[in-house]
C-alpha cells in the first residue's frame, strides 16, 4: 500500500494530466459541432470493423459444419441429376423410357434385389471387372446375376465379407443366354472390345424370324438370370463365320461408363437350378476319370 502511495505521489502529474486530456476531448467534441461529428464517423467506421471481424469469426468456427451440409446437399444434387441423365440416355432406346425403367424395376423386384454402388469398374480392358459395395455378409453370393434399372450388367465372380467382383458383359469372357424378345429364338451375349455401348449375340439359327429394332432380353435358359431382363437392341445383323447362324449387333441398354447403383439378383428358383447343375457336374465328374 505504502508503494502504491509513493507511486502515485510521484506521478500524480501523469495522472492529472490525463484526466484534463480526457476531460478536454469530452469538451471539444461534445460542444463543437464538426468534432462531434468525426468523432461520430470514426466511432461507427471502429464499430463496423469489429462487427465485421465477428462475423467472420464466427462464420470461421462455423465453416466445418456448412461445408459438410454443402457436401451432403452436393452429393444428393449430384445424384439426382445422374438419375435425370440415365433417364434421358434410356430414352433413346425407348419412346417411353420411364415406363421401360420402371418396368426393369418392377421385374426385378421380384427376385429380391440386394441394393449396391459401384466402386470400382473399367470400360476400356479386355477383361474389365466391376467392384460393388456388398458382399457375403449382405447376402451376394457367386453366380449370382447382376443388373441395373436400364439392365443387365453381370455376373458376381467373387466376394468378400464386405465387397464382390463383377463379370460384367463388358468382359471378353462373359457369356450371358439372351433371346429376342416376343420371337423365342435365342443366343449368346458376347463382347468383342471396342465400343462398351455395342455387343454381339451369336447362334441365333437361320430359320429366324427378326427385324432390326428388336429387343434383346435375358432368356433365363442359364441358371444366373430370370427370363426377361432388358439387354439391348438389334442394330444390325450379318452371317456367323461357318455361314450356319446369324450374328446380331446390339447396342446395350446399359451405360457401363455411367454405372453407379447396381442390385443383386437373389432369385431362389436361379440358385436351386445353379446348385442342381453343380451337384450334376460333381456326380459325372468321377465317371470320367474311371
Amino acid at each position: 500500500m505504502r508503494n502504491l502511495i509513493e507511486f502515485l505521489t510521484k506521478n500524480n502529474y501523469w495522472f492529472v494530466f490525463v484526466v484534463l486530456e480526457v476531460v478536454s476531448l469530452v469538451l471539444l467534441f461534445r460542444f463543437n459541432s464538426y468534432q462531434g461529428s468525426v468523432w461520430f464517423s470514426s466511432a461507427n467506421y471502429l464499430t463496423g470493423k469489429a462487427y465485421e471481424i465477428d462475423s467472420w469469426a464466427a462464420s470461421f468456427l462455423t465453416q466445418a459444419s456448412l461445408n459438410e451440409q454443402l457436401t451432403q446437399r452436393n452429393v444428393q444434387l449430384e445424384h439426382r441429376v445422374e438419375q435425370l441423365q440415365q433417364e434421358l440416355r434410356a430414352e433413346r432406346m425407348s419412346h417411353d423410357s420411364l415406363y421401360m425403367k420402371r418396368g426393369q424395376m418392377r421385374l426385378l423386384g421380384d427376385f429380391n434385389p440386394i441394393y449396391a454402388k459401384v466402386i470400382g469398374n473399367s470400360v476400356n480392358r479386355p477383361l474389365n471387372f466391376i467392384t460393388i459395395d456388398k458382399g457375403s455378409a449382405d447376402g451376394v453370393r457367386e453366380d449370382m446375376g447382376v443388373a441395373c434399372g436400364n439392365g443387365v450388367v453381370g455376373v458376381v465372380f467373387m466376394t468378400s465379407k464386405h465387397y464382390s467382383v463383377v463379370l460384367p458383359a463388358l468382359n471378353s469372357k462373359s457369356n450371358i443366354s439372351c433371346a429376342i424378345a416376343g420371337r423365342g429364338y435365342f443366343g449368346y451375349l458376347h463382347w468383342s472390345g471396342g465400343s462398351p455401348r455395342i455387343a454381339y449375340v451369336d447362334d441365333i439359327p437361320r430359320h429366324a424370324k427378326f427385324e432390326v429394332g428388336d429387343t434383346i432380353v435375358t432368356s433365363g435358359y442359364s441358371a444366373v438370370f430370370p427370363p426377361g431382363i432388358l439387354v439391348g437392341k438389334v442394330t444390325k445383323f450379318e452371317n456367323s463365320d461357318d455361314g450356319l447362324s446369324y450374328r446380331l449387333r446390339v447396342l446395350l441398354s446399359t451405360d457401363f461408363a455411367n454405372l453407379r447403383d447396381v442390385c443383386v439378383i437373389d432369385d431362389k428358383a436361379v440358385r436351386e437350378r445353379l446348385d442342381l447343375l453343380r451337384q450334376a457336374n460333381d456326380s459325372i465328374q468321377p465317371r470320367k476319370n474311371d
